[in-house]
């Protein structure tokens, strides 16, 4: 039996109720039509039959209405022409999607291939492999420390590696960022490092000299570049270089490693005087071996960051990983976020961003972000983004904050006297000193009141083997399995059976993301929960108002369903 078509009789009452409000919206019109006056639309006069050169100006006109019309004919033509261009473009584009499935596994498994060895570059254990050939071909090793949280720029996985690695490899100790600390404490660290290892107050050149530089400079000669390209402890370390190659009566090679953001490249630029490896404040720049000659005896290694392991505690996290702060979850950045302000003074951190007394890590976010005019529509403050500017600052080289050392000195269980004495032969330890104290003289340092406290998490483990390394599952690979999963849904989009595989497929792969995800990711904290439920109940109360707003205007479209 046929199905009947739904009638349209309405009852009375409804149809009069339409015609009313029909009659109603009339009025409306006629009542504006006489408040406006009626204009009607002036005739062109045309020329005056006794205007001179009246048959000129006809022409004229004609002629242009012409060129108009050709014109247009003209603009056709090209539309025509650029549709038929998209056209093939997409008949070859679906061609070749043809090809590329009849071929099957073949071209996806060239794809993937082609993939990996793009990812390659940018994996831990790249960088892992990267590292270790720095300490394999390197006689002497440069960790550079951030002046500011020395102990726990430490590596001891590094130190070890070196120390057991054999030969006459030495181990030497860079403090840079010496113009972010305390004269006091700077000292203090000193003292402390050269206990075990010989240790090198620096502060490298933040700005090089290069061909942009120069027609900087050129453009604008008021600019004083004096404090931004003034270098400290550079000829200090290159005599105590010399001084290694004139025992070794050889060309040496100096490798230079470290954590993310301590300054490594930097100290290659300022040692070179030229800015021969690229700087910046994103964390893992360097993501490969690099050789640069500072004389015909000396080459230096610059080389990517050390990994920190996973099983450290979040501060060390937060400060030392190679993390993308565009890609990372917002539930890491905040607990980053967190460990660093628990781990200082609370009243010197209200007194360096001079915002009022604090709860917790997310009202002190939305303050920031209230102040510095981070907001989302409708003046909601973005603290997402706020605590990745926040981590970038504390990596980078803007605030100044010290950690005390220890009171009790106790060497690592890797480090004895003998290796300590081992490392200090070949260089002159007196003339360290007296160039150390001398650059720490000549240094405008902060002082205590305004530089903040910071209680160090000790050293950080690093991973060094590949074999240790625990890769993560990148963005590109989750886009790859996204793309895959849509040519899936487009392609068994006929039969209802092949749909709920499909999404059976989808649901092992989400599941797959998630155990490996689990490690890293957290459960999320109260704060976030309380920011989910503000922008429910936001949402809410906009829904409603919407909806009280169109109670007062009549729908005819609602009568008739």
């Amino acid at each position: 039996a046929e199905l009947k078509k739904a009638s349209k009789r309405l009852t009375c009452h409804k149809r009069y109720k339409i015609q009313k409000k029909i009659r109603e919206h009339h009025r409306k019109v006629r009542k504006e039509a006489k408040k406006r006056g009626r204009k009607k639309p002036k005739k062109d006069p045309g020329v005056p039959s006794a205007a001179p050169f009246k048959e000129e100006l006809l022409r004229e006109a004609e002629q242009r209405k012409q060129r108009l019309e050709e014109l247009k004919q003209k603009q056709k033509l090209n539309r025509q022409k650029e549709h038929e261009k998209k056209r093939k473009l997409e008949a070859k584009k679906n061609a070749a999607k043809i090809k590329e499935k009849a071929e099957g596994k073949e071209s996806s498994g060239k794809s993937k291939a082609k993939t990996n060895k793009l990812l390659d570059k940018n994996s831990k254990k790249s960088f892992c492999r990267e590292l270790k050939k720095v300490i394999e071909a390197s006689d002497v090793v440069l960790e550079v420390l951030d002046a500011r949280d020395p102990m726990g720029c430490r590596c001891p996985q590094l130190e070890q590696a070196v120390i057991c690695s054999g030969g006459d490899k030495k181990l030497l100790l860079v403090l840079n960022k010496i113009d972010l600390v305390p004269k006091e404490n700077l000292e203090k660290w000193l003292n402390y490092l050269k206990k075990e290892f010989p240790t090198i107050a620096f502060k490298s050149a933040t700005l090089m000299k290069d061909r942009t530089m120069e027609q900087f400079t050129k453009r604008r000669a008021r600019v004083d570049l004096s404090r931004t390209t003034e270098c400290f402890g550079s000829k200090c370390l290159l005599k105590l270089l010399q001084d290694h190659v004139r025992t070794q009566n050889k060309a040496i090679q100096v490798g230079v490693v470290g954590f993310p953001n301590v300054g490594k490249s930097s100290i290659i630029n300022s040692l070179k005087g030229v800015r021969a490896c690229n700087v910046g404040l994103t964390r893992g720049v360097t993501k490969s071996m690099q050789i640069v000659h500072i004389d015909k005896q000396t080459k230096i290694l610059d080389s990517p960051s050390i990994i920190a392991d996973p099983s450290n505690n979040t501060l060390a996290l937060a400060l030392r990983t190679i993390l993308n702060t565009e890609e990372t979850a917002s539930a890491g950045v905040l607990e980053g976020v967190d460990a660093i302000l628990n781990h200082c003074s609370k009243q010197q951190v209200m007194m360096h961003y001079s915002i009022p007394d604090f709860r917790n890590t997310e009202e002190f976010l939305t303050l920031l972000a209230q102040k510095r005019g981070m907001l989302k529509k409708g003046g909601v403050p973005d603290i997402e983004n706020i605590a990745k500017v926040l981590l970038c600052d504390w990596t980078g080289a803007k605030i100044s904050y010290h950690s005390q050392p220890p009171e009790s000195h106790t060497r690592p269980p890797y480090l004895t006297e003998d290796i300590t004495a081992k490392m200090q032969e070949c260089f002159n330890l007196k003339n360290l000193e007296e160039e150390n104290k001398n650059a720490v003289q000549a240094l405008k340092c902060p002082s205590p009141a305004s530089s903040i406290t910071f209680q160090s998490a000790g050293m950080t483990n690093g991973t060094i083997q590949e074999n240790k390394v625990i890769e993560e599952v990148s963005e590109w690979e989750n886009l790859e399995t996204s793309m895959e999963g849509e040519e899936d849904e487009e392609d068994f989009t006929e039969s209802d059976d092949d749909q709920d595989d499909v999404e059976e497929k989808k649901d092992i792969r989400e599941v797959t993301r998630k155990a490996k995800f689990g490690k890293r990711q957290t459960s999320p904290t109260n704060s976030e929960k309380q920011i989910a439920e503000s922008e429910h109940s936001n949402s809410l109360s906009l829904s409603l108002d919407k909806t009280a707003d169109e109670d007062d205007a009549y729908d005819f479209n609602t009568d008739y369903v």
